[in-house]
């Protein structure tokens, strides 16, 4: 019986029944779908209807079944489902990686090798003078090292697997700085051939065991011989000794019960799916790898340089050469052992070499043909640039052109499987790069820049392909890779005696920073890390570089050194050890180019001496857009460059003018304009040995 009859014939005071209100709700209860009515483009006279869920409809309807509460959270429930189903679907068919997306269970892990290949890298490594083992490799015979003297014991731990190497190397004499009097205004030069015990280092200054900055510092300087006559401890600082010289016998003979480490005494668990506890891409044993190195003391060398062991810092720049690559050279100069200081290099000295390495373009794109000559042009035409293509730092500094293919193809790990991947991976973040037309596109955009501008423009791209380039040129060349934005404070002599591999700490965390990278040409280590990266889809953020030696148990193969050395003030800029800082004292990074006022007189009082005296560099994070020299903001060099000057300075007069400077100097300038009199030739250098032309 319709609705209408009961309001037809009903008194006007009839209050409806149960029943009729009940049928009125039926009969009006709202629909399942609304449509929602859109306008066609270009069509005036249709209308586009879509039909989307009444969510208010459901609702009810799941309420007064389940309760209003219940029905709530299983609305919620569903509607989150539905959000991952649909986000699942767009990961594994929307996107280049073509993967569906992974439970929330943290990292997924990175090993692509099996125990067995794990074994042989640590082998390799030892066997060629890389230092320590782990137990969790699980060696059954002790292996012998030839990077140190021979130990009176070795030990296995609790479950039979030995945990210490043999020692079979040379004996070790430790250096004591002493200082002649009436010479004691500049510290010596490290001996050369020397060695950084790491050992010591680490002991002394690692973050995990609650070392502070200050005092690493301190045993850097004294122990180094830093201070020169300035000594103000007293008493026996041996403990603090950590140079030291390799004599030149080559090491004491295997034991007549001692078994030959090789290959086949490696012993691996039976059960392979046991070992498989990586990905599903995972090589297949053997790993090759080259001939075993031979450790050699620097003693026994027919020549000062080592030929497994090459001096070569590189550095990767991108875009027009600015005051910041400019610095890092100079302090090159000033601080490492060149032989510029005479007029015929000496040699028994092993003369370091750096190579700017220039991409010329952004970093997606393709280098023309005439890269090389641009290259070159653009350099000397840039008054930041062309000093250092003067004929006197020929075979000290040399720029070499960056080409990606080029680089890639040179490493025999990734040559045949590198262009399936994509080349901007950074934590695990891709950036997808178009096929782009042959005339680059000239706007300002993440894929089109070419160096940092600004905090706004930074140059994202670059900074992915130098993650790359970095381990490229250090497995490829050998040597030691640093950023661009570091500065050198002290000769590495001892630190390229150290023949393993290292980065440095991230700050507080337990993981790498590659900002500075030193790796052996072709190593063991090496492979392991491209063959690992190219089945992570070539990510090198040095975040997950930990993840892969951590996962591999090789974290000991590329040590993490303190972050001292290399970057110390770190730990203050993130509230840390505060409470005794070194010197100078930075809260923030900007504190190196804006010095606050209340300590903004140290930096002309002090001058060099007093910025972190005993590290070995230092790195300001970028600040690519803040000049060193606000005031003079060009290449100070002197008359042997003017030209360089003027043009900087954009002026065509015969004589410049110097303009006084008032006011405080920031930390920056005083070592830009510390470095420029240096090759000015007004003031030695650290070492007080002054520049011969």
């Amino acid at each position: 019986m319709p609705l209408e009859y009961f309001t037809r014939f009903r008194p006007p005071n009839y209050l409806p029944s149960v029943v009729e209100e009940k049928y009125g709700r039926r009969h009006h209860r709202a629909p399942w779908f609304l449509p929602l009515v859109l306008p066609i483009p270009g069509v005036r006279t249709r209308r586009l209807r879509i039909f989307y869920p009444n969510l208010g409809r459901l609702h009810s309807s799941i309420a007064a079944r389940f309760g209003h509460r219940l029905g709530s959270a299983i609305l919620l429930f569903v509607f989150l489902l539905l959000v991952f189903v649909t986000f699942a679907f767009t990961k594994r068919f929307g996107t280049r990686s073509k993967k569906w997306p992974r439970p929330f269970t943290g990292d997924p892990p990175t090993l692509i090798f099996e125990r067995e290949d794990l074994q042989r890298i640590w082998q390799w490594e030892i066997s060629s003078g890389h230092y320590p083992i782990p137990e969790d490799i699980g060696f059954h015979t002790f292996p012998r090292n030839p990077a140190i003297p021979a130990a009176s014991t070795v030990s296995r731990g609790p479950l039979g697997f030995v945990n210490s190497t043999r020692g079979v190397g040379p004996n070790r004499t430790y250096v004591t700085f002493k200082h002649k009097p009436g010479n004691t205004a500049y510290p010596p030069r490290p001996v050369p051939g020397s060695v950084a015990d790491l050992d010591i280092i680490m002991d002394k200054c690692d973050f995990s065991t609650k070392k502070y900055v200050r005092d690493c510092l301190e045993v850097l300087r004294v122990g180094g011989g830093l201070d020169t006559g300035n000594r103000l401890k007293r008493g026996s600082l041996d403990d603090w000794k950590y140079i030291y010289i390799e004599e030149a016998d080559v090491g004491q003979p295997m034991l007549a019960n001692e078994p030959a480490f090789t290959h086949t005494s490696v012993k691996v668990d039976d059960n392979r799916e046991s070992n498989n506890v990586g990905t599903n891409n995972m090589e297949k044993p053997p790993i090759s790898l080259p001939p075993v190195l031979q450790h050699r003391p620097y003693a026994t060398l027919s020549e000062p340089c080592d030929p497994d062991n090459p001096r070569l810092f590189h550095m990767f720049w991108t875009g027009p050469f600015t005051d910041k690559p400019y610095t890092a050279l100079l302090s090159f100069l000033y601080t490492q052992n060149t032989g510029l200081h005479l007029q015929t290099p000496d040699k028994s000295i092993c003369r370091p070499q750096f190579w700017m390495w220039i991409n010329p373009g952004p970093a997606a794109a393709v280098p023309n043909p005439s890269a090389l000559h641009d290259m070159y042009s653009e350099l000397e035409k840039n008054p930041w640039a062309s000093p250092f293509l003067h004929r006197r730092f020929k075979g000290v500094i040399t720029f070499r052109l960056w080409n990606t293919t080029e680089q890639l193809d040179g490493v025999p790990e990734l040559k045949d499987e590198w262009r399936k991947r994509d080349l901007f991976n950074s934590g695990g973040n891709i950036v997808a790069v178009p096929q782009q037309d042959a005339k680059q596109a000239e706007s300002d955009d993440l894929l089109n820049r070419a160096g940092s501008k600004s905090s706004s423009t930074y140059d994202r791209m670059s900074v992915i392909l130098s993650d790359m380039a970095r381990f490229v040129l250090c497995h490829r060349f050998g040597g030691t890779y640093l950023d661009a934005d570091t500065i050198f404070l002290r000769d590495w002599e001892e630190l390229w005696g150290w023949k393993g591999a290292f980065a440095y700490r991230w700050s507080r965390l337990p993981k790498y920073n590659t900002a500075v990278l030193h790796m052996n040409k072709d190593s063991a280590l090496g492979t392991f890390l491209f063959r690992t990266a190219l089945k992570n889809d070539l990510d090198f953020h040095p975040m997950t570089i930990s993840r892969y030696t951590q996962d591999a148990h090789l974290e000991e193969l590329l040590l993490r050194l303190p972050d001292a050395l290399f970057d110390s003030a770190w730990l203050n800029t993130e509230n840390y050890q505060r409470d005794r800082p070194p010197q100078p004292y930075f809260t923030d990074f900007a504190h190196f180019f804006e010095t606050p006022k209340v300590n903004s007189a140290a930096p002309e009082a002090m001058g060099i001496d007093g910025f972190f005296k005993g590290a070995y560099s230092y790195h300001f994070h970028n600040f690519w857009w803040k000049p060193f020299d606000p005031q003079r903001n060009w290449p100070d060099l002197g008359e042997r460059f003017i030209e360089g000057e003027r043009r900087a300075r954009n002026t065509n007069e015969t004589t410049l003018i110097d303009m006084p400077d008032y006011g405080d100097l920031n930390w920056a300038t005083v070592l830009k304009r510390t470095f420029e009199a240096y090759i000015r030739g007004e003031r030695p250098n650290m070492y007080g040995e002054w520049l011969q032309w």
